[in-house]
């Protein structure tokens, strides 16, 4: 994928700040800044300075790793 491309790519696909990641996954600011720094989760990130920038895409992306299916609902409850 050239330069071109990449810059289109990601034009339609939204940066989010760490208050708005936060909001979009339902955790805390500090949740996701503790996630961030230790590492816990991948969650891939941007910094610009010393801001730090998430794309929804990756969010989605971590969102749905994170899912866990109706295969795991066995009858008589959870597995």
């Amino acid at each position: 994928m050239d330069k071109q491309n990449t810059v289109k790519h990601h034009s339609f696909d939204p940066l989010l700040s760490t208050p708005e990641a936060a909001a979009y996954l339902g955790v805390t600011e500090g949740t996701i800044s503790v996630w961030r720094c230790t590492r816990r989760y991948p969650i891939p990130y941007i910094k610009i300075g010393r801001l730090v920038k998430y794309r929804k895409s990756a969010l989605d992306a971590f969102l749905a790793q994170r899912t866990v299916g109706v295969s795991t609902i066995h009858e008589g409850g959870l597995s």
